[in-house]
C-alpha cells in the first residue's frame, strides 16, 4: 500500500525548499537559496527519468513473505507513503495532497493524488506568509464592541496551517425574464392632513448575465460558509497547475465532485442574476419577486487549487476556526459575544432612544 512521493529539495545543500508567496520563489531555509519554479521543475524531469533508468536495472525481490496486509476498511480510509528524504512511512488521509513528513519535516508533494481526474487545471499561488495570518486575526478582533476583553489576551493560537483548498470554477451563461411588483410611496401635507399616496407597477426585466469563474469549494472538510465569505480570488493570478507550488503547504484532492457542486453553483448564479436584475430598480420605493424564470446555459468547469490560511483559537473551552485569504488577507471567523458589553450597549442606546421617542409624543399631544 505505501507508495513514492515526492520532496522538493534544495539542489545544493538537499534541504527541503518551500514556496514562498512573497517571492514567487522556491527558497531553502538552510542555505538560502531561492530557484525559479521552471528550474526545479526541469530537475525534478531530469531526475525521475534517472530514476526510471535505475528501477529498470534494479535486481527484482520477493518480499511478499511474513508481512501482514491491510483490512478493506483501512485501505478506505487511510494511504501509506515512502518519504524519499528518511525513508520513514507516512500515513495520512486519502484526500492529502501536500504534507510534511513528521520525521524529517520536509514537505511531502503526493502526485498520484492530483493526476488524471483529480489534477487540477489551475493554482493561484501563496502571496502572503504566516506572519501576515497571525496580524489579520489581531486585526480581525480589534474595535468589536461586543468581543470579551478576556478573548484577547486568554485565546490560545492552538494551530495555524496554509492549505491549498480545491475549488470548482464555473463559467456560464445566465438567460432571466423576471417580474416584479414595485411600489412608489410618496408624502406630502396640505396643512390640515398628512398624505401618503402609493402607486403600484408591473415591472419586467429581461436579458443575459456572463458568469465566469464561480467559485465551490470541493471539500467536504472546509466550512462552505467560511470559503464564500473570503472571495473573491483575483483570477488575473491563476497560474498553470504545477505540483511546484505545493512544498511548505498542506494540499487536498477534492471529495465533492463537480456534479455535486454544480447545484450550489446554480444557487449562487441564479441569487446574483435577481440581484443584478433588482439593482436597475433603484426609481421604486420597494419591490418584491412575482415571476422569475433563469435558464441557466451548460458551460465549462475548470479545477483549481486556492490558497487559504486556517487558523484556530481555543478560549475557555471553545474552539474558534477563522480562515483567511491566502492571497488577498481577507479574513473572516466567529467571535464571542459579551453578555455584559451587550447588555450595557443596548441599555445605552435603546432606552434613550426610547426616552426621547416619549417626550416627543408627549410634546405633541
Amino acid at each position: 500500500m505505501a507508495n513514492q512521493v515526492t520532496n522538493y529539495q534544495c539542489p545544493a545543500c538537499t534541504g527541503p525548499l518551500q514556496f514562498k508567496g512573497g517571492t514567487g520563489k522556491l527558497e531553502c531555509e538552510y542555505c538560502g537559496n531561492s530557484y525559479d519554479i521552471s528550474t526545479i521543475e526541469q530537475l525534478y524531469v531530469d531526475k525521475e527519468k534517472q530514476e526510471q533508468v535505475a528501477s529498470e536495472k534494479a535486481p527484482q525481490w520477493d518480499v511478499s513473505q511474513g508481512r501482514e496486509t491491510w483490512t478493506e476498511a483501512e485501505k478506505d480510509d487511510l494511504c501509506v507513503y515512502h518519504c524519499p528524504s528518511c525513508g520513514a512511512e507516512i500515513v495520512c488521509d486519502k484526500t492529502t495532497a501536500a504534507t510534511s513528513c513528521p520525521y524529517c519535516c520536509n514537505p511531502t508533494i503526493i502526485p498520484g493524488q492530483l493526476s488524471g481526474s483529480f489534477k487540477p487545471d489551475y493554482v493561484i499561488p501563496f502571496r502572503l506568509e504566516k506572519e501576515a495570518a497571525v496580524e489579520a486575526l489581531k486585526k480581525h478582533c480589534r474595535r468589536k464592541v461586543l468581543l470579551p476583553k478576556s478573548f484577547l489576551s486568554e485565546n490560545r493560537l492552538e494551530e495555524i496551517k496554509s492549505i491549498y483548498v480545491p475549488f470548482w470554477l464555473f463559467d456560464c451563461d445566465a438567460h432571466a425574464d423576471i417580474v416584479y411588483r414595485a411600489q412608489k410611496i410618496r408624502y406630502w401635507s396640505d396643512g390640515e392632513y398628512d398624505v401618503t399616496e402609493t402607486s403600484h407597477y408591473r415591472v419586467a426585466r429581461k436579458g443575459r448575465v456572463d458568469f465566469r469563474g464561480i467559485p465551490v469549494d470541493g471539500s467536504s472538510k472546509m466550512p462552505d460558509a467560511h470559503m464564500d465569505a473570503i472571495e473573491p480570488f483575483d483570477y488575473q493570478n491563476l497560474e498553470r497547475f504545477t505540483t511546484a507550488y505545493l512544498p511548505g503547504h498542506l494540499a487536498d484532492q477534492y471529495d465533492v465532485d463537480a456534479e455535486q457542486s454544480a447545484q450550489r453553483a446554480n444557487a449562487r448564479i441564479e441569487a446574483s442574476t435577481e440581484s443584478m436584475f433588482s439593482s436597475t430598480l433603484g426609481e421604486y420605493s420597494s419591490h418584491q419577486v412575482e415571476y422569475a424564470d433563469i435558464q441557466i446555459e451548460q458551460g465549462n468547469v475548470n479545477y483549481a487549487l486556492l490558497p487559504v490560511w486556517l487558523l484556530s483559537t481555543k478560549w475557555r473551552e471553545k474552539q474558534f476556526l477563522f480562515a483567511m485569504n491566502g492571497q488577498t488577507g481577507k479574513m473572516i471567523g466567529d467571535l464571542p459575544i459579551s453578555r455584559g458589553r451587550l447588555a450595557a450597549w443596548f441599555f445605552g442606546i435603546f432606552v434613550p432612544l426610547a426616552a426621547a421617542l416619549i417626550a416627543a409624543a408627549y410634546f405633541w399631544l
